[in-house]
């Protein structure tokens, strides 16, 4: 397997990072997923922008976004597979112990893990922790995922694959690792990108390919909705058969079903959209 680290391809197992680089330390940094199909990454001018936009909310040096490209290029070229998920890791790089950012400048690590179509439809739960739709890193892919990892094993423990939260203020949010959906009287409506919620690629492709409506939502809309599916870069658009203990017979159901067709169809006809 190989990687990419700091300006070209490295063994996976004789790559180095130092124990003192910030995004280990405290976390800083930004990261993308992107999928890679056949060879060829999917959307990847989309994911490139988020990761400059993160950058600068995070204060990080702004990327060499044709260094990341090459970077992926590369990766992928090595490390030949059907369906992959590729990561782009960025971070503050060596530092000193404590938040404040040293002068050796950013770490860049671009890898590659294969990965498996996922099913058409999943169950996921709500937990009781929310989402800060006013923190400092709203909206900004971070590296700091551990609010996500303690979420998703809740989920796990709980035979689901996904958590969602609710903001501040009651609203339905996101999950830790996608965007969430759901079907009122045949229409698809999402929470805003001011619930707190990440701005997902697959999530903007998604409304702009369905037509959903950005809509402040409550959380016990998943009592009574239609139906619900997810969104995320391996993903694609997932139907949900089960909300906690609530049942959605039949999911994907046919609202959904139309918009995992119509995403295939359209991903498949453009690769960078």
């Amino acid at each position: 397997m190989k990687i990419w680290l700091n300006g070209g391809l490295q063994d996976l197992d004789s790559a180095r990072v130092s124990v003192l680089d910030h995004g280990l330390t405290v976390g800083d940094g930004i990261f993308e997923t992107v999928k890679a199909v056949a060879g060829r990454p999917f959307a990847l001018t989309r994911h490139l922008d988020r990761l400059a936009r993160s950058a600068r909310g995070l204060g990080l040096p702004e990327p060499d976004l044709d260094e990341v490209r090459r970077a992926c290029a590369a990766v992928i070229a090595a490390n030949p597979m059907a369906l992959g998920r590729l990561r782009i890791t960025y971070t503050g790089g060596l530092s000193p112990l404590g938040s404040d950012r040293g002068d050796q400048g950013p770490t860049l690590v671009v890898a590659l893990g294969e990965a498996a179509r996922r099913p058409d439809s999943t169950a996921v739960i709500t937990v009781p922790w929310t989402r800060n739709e006013r923190g400092a890193l709203t909206g900004l892919k971070t590296t700091s995922y551990a609010e996500n990892v303690v979420a998703l094993a809740r989920a796990t423990e709980q035979g689901a694959t996904e958590a969602l939260f609710a903001n501040t203020v009651g609203q339905l949010c996101e999950g830790t690792g996608s965007n969430v959906f759901v079907v009122l009287d045949g229409e698809i409506h999402t929470p805003p990108v001011s619930s707190g919620c990440l701005a997902g690629i697959t999530r903007a492709l998604a409304v702009e390919w369905t037509g959903a409506h950005e809509t402040d939502l409550p959380l016990d809309v998943l009592d009574r909705a239609d139906e619900v599916f997810l969104t995320s870069t391996l993903r694609d658009v997932q139907g949900v058969h089960r909300v906690d203990d609530r049942q959605l017979p039949g999911a994907p159901g046919p609202v959904t079903a139309k918009a995992m067709r119509v995403f295939d169809e359209r991903a498949g006809d453009d690769l960078d959209p």
